[in-house]
């Protein structure tokens, strides 16, 4: 699975999800919801690139 980092340094961790926004282990990036932002800095999913 993909990590994501966002501007701010902050990874989206596809294995691990993303339990403060109760996004499950295993979701892809691409279904996280439009309204998902960054725990750190709260910038939009646009933020994140590919790593």
């Amino acid at each position: 699975m993909a990590k994501y980092k966002c501007m701010c340094g902050w990874i989206y961790d596809e294995d691990k999800g993303e339990p403060s926004q109760n996004i499950a282990p295993g979701t892809k990036f691409e279904d996280l919801p439009n309204t998902f932002k960054c725990p750190q800095c709260g910038l939009p999913k646009s933020a994140f690139k590919k790593l």
